[in-house]
């Protein structure tokens, strides 16, 4: 099986490959489409050029490996997208050898948490609206909405909640999901020593999130048009008895 993971930044995306990672019955790849979308986007980075010479950066033959054979031959293959990185111009084929997951986070904190690492954001930063266009595509495609999972709910009870994913997923829950070697995964991306130095230190997910940050009057226009997306996201989440 290919696992599609979609989030926006500052999402728990990372920490939820590594969990995957740390199964042995599945490879991960960080974000395949991020090398093309700096490639042809040509949004800034600050290891943009170490990102050229290490990642692949043509979407065509980034969405032959997404649909290709699995890595080390492997029985799951997570992959961790980012819906703002899919272009109009890259290939959505490879879309239908997957199974799509969502990953979301109240935008509050996704506000806050951007805020502290890259700056002042806008709509298209987080990635919220991407996502919820997406969702809807491909249900409109597959006549079948894909999973939705909260990161709020995964940090107040990943046992629960990672297993919960796998039964949806139909692949069998592995309790080594909870845990992972701190210092990165092999399959990080070239990116990961400027936006990874805090999960790196990590070995599993950190405990439940206290109360909302308070969002700044400047930044309340942005979590308002936000929130209609993580609305209507959040009412397909799936729920833990």
């Amino acid at each position: 099986m290919r696992i599609a993971m979609w989030s926006g930044p500052r999402n728990l995306s990372t920490a939820m490959m590594y969990a995957f990672g740390a199964r042995a019955d599945c490879a991960v790849w960080d974000e395949p489409f991020y090398a093309p979308f700096l490639k042809i986007g040509g949004r800034p980075d600050p290891m943009l050029e170490c990102i050229f010479a290490r990642e692949e950066t043509d979407p065509l033959k980034v969405a032959e490996r997404c649909a290709g054979p699995i890595p080390e031959n492997k029985a799951l293959f997570y992959q961790k997208h980012m819906p703002q990185h899919m272009l109009a111009s890259f290939p959505d084929d490879w879309m239908n050898a997957v199974k799509h997951v969502f990953l979301i986070r109240h935008p509050a904190r996704v506000i806050c948490s951007y805020t502290k690492k890259n700056g002042i954001p806008v709509l298209s930063d987080i990635g919220i609206k991407e996502q919820t266009e997406l969702f809807d595509s491909l249900t409109r495609q597959f006549n079948e909405r894909p999973l939705v999972i909260d990161s709020g709910d995964i940090r107040s009870n990943p046992a629960a909640y990672l297993e919960l994913l796998c039964h949806s997923l139909g692949i069998e829950w592995d309790p080594a999901m909870l845990s992972w070697p701190a210092g990165g995964h092999k399959s990080d991306g070239a990116w990961a020593p400027h936006w990874y130095p805090e999960v790196w230190t990590s070995t599993g997910f950190a405990g439940p999130e206290g109360p909302l940050p308070d969002v700044p009057d400047s930044l309340k226009p942005l979590l308002q048009e936000a929130m209609s997306y993580y609305t209507h996201l959040q009412h397909y989440k799936l729920t833990a008895d």
